[in-house]
């Protein structure tokens, strides 16, 4: 028996992880989640903001979906400071837009590069998940203390297990509306979740996304244990499509929302018809410039206020301070700048929802848009 023990283990030995520098458990994900609880009212904002969502991406409710903050969290305390302010202005226009704070911590790379907070907390190579996963549940919280409901892209399969019940909106980026993974992982979440199109502007590689993320799945996961389990979804209707540019341009005028929805249509995307769509002000549709961000944001505004339907959602990325700066540890950073794409800064930001929110009460006005908010 022994002998046979030792064969087996160097036969293994010999043809498993060859390329695995080490395997560093992470503790299971409803540990953390009790460590640092949701609690009553912190989920009493999650629960009244994703019911607003969707009703705003339904077109029950007539304002609009603003998802805006920065491109990725790296510094918590800007991050914070960032919510508290967005909080504020949020309350004032509350009556003309539903809004949501990026606090993404998971950075897909096109090929190498900072990962994000949950990855490489410390901006320093030394990957230090577990750090990193607390502190982002911590950041998710203290969004909600502030007052302001989070969204996050959603990248690696697992990690929703540690953040997802403090999650109000979610995307799939650009680089994985095929991906068979994220859409069975979209199947199962809780919150309406956003598909872009892809990298080279394809729209239906997104409809299909959300299609089949609108059924029921059996794929490998975990639960809450951090074991691995065969999990079962009921399938997300609140699925919906993101026009963000690609390489072939941007893809956010009327033209091009037209032609999205007619996409959706002929595949029979009930759901993406009568939700309308998110325009990404940033990425493709501005060229990762944040000065031209601004300026399609004032386009799209434009256009609302002229009562032009299908848009009911848009997403800005904002930080503190404009422009962006190469990662690196915090102290040798610039406070309150993006270390990923480049941020409007808050002042811009600021004006821009004054903007959108003026648009939204214009777009009321216009013959054929009744008021679909319930008092």
């Amino acid at each position: 028996m022994s002998t046979t023990t030792d064969r087996t283990t160097e036969l293994q030995a010999s043809t498993s992880d060859l390329r695995i520098r080490a395997l560093d458990p992470l503790p299971a994900p409803r540990e953390l989640c009790e460590d640092l609880p949701l609690g009553t009212r912190r989920g009493d904002l999650v629960a009244t903001t994703r019911r607003e969502v969707r009703d705003v991406l339904r077109g029950e409710d007539d304002r609009l979906l603003v998802v805006v903050g920065p491109c990725s969290v790296h510094d918590p305390a800007a991050a914070l400071e960032y919510a508290r302010r967005l909080a504020a202005v949020a309350r004032e226009h509350a009556d003309d837009l539903v809004v949501v704070m990026r606090v993404y911590f998971e950075k897909p790379r096109t090929t190498v590069g900072w990962k994000g907070l949950i990855n490489d907390p410390h901006l320093d190579g030394s990957h230090d998940v577990h750090h990193g996963l607390r502190l982002a549940r911590e950041v998710l919280l203290g969004v909600l203390d502030a007052g302001v409901p989070a969204a996050c892209e959603f990248l690696e399969p697992t990690s929703p297990q540690y953040l997802a019940d403090a999650v109000t909106w979610g995307a799939i980026g650009a680089r994985n509306p095929e991906s068979q993974v994220h859409r069975q992982l979209a199947s199962g979440l809780s919150m309406p979740i956003g598909f872009k199109n892809a990298t080279d502007g394809d729209v239906q590689a997104a409809v299909d996304g959300c299609i089949t993320a609108a059924s029921e799945h059996i794929f490998f996961g975990a639960d809450g244990q951090g074991r691995a389990a065969a999990v079962r979804t009921t399938g997300n209707p609140d699925c919906h499509v993101i026009l963000r540019g690609g390489r072939g341009g941007p893809n956010y005028g009327a033209a091009e929302v037209a032609a999205a929805l007619e996409v959706a249509r002929r595949s029979a995307l009930d759901g993406a018809v009568e939700t309308g769509l998110v325009i990404d002000a940033s990425h493709g549709n501005s060229g990762k410039d944040h000065v031209r961000q601004a300026q399609v944001v004032e386009e799209i505004a434009t256009r609302l206020a002229a009562g032009e339907s299908g848009v009911t959602g848009i997403m800005m990325e904002s930080f503190l301070e404009a422009g962006r700066q190469e990662p690196g540890p915090l102290p040798h950073l610039s406070y309150g700048k993006s270390v990923t794409d480049a941020c409007m800064s808050w002042p811009t930001t600021e004006g821009l929802l004054a903007e959108l929110a003026a648009a939204v009460r214009d777009r009321r006005s216009v013959p054929g848009q009744p008021s679909r908010r319930e008092s």
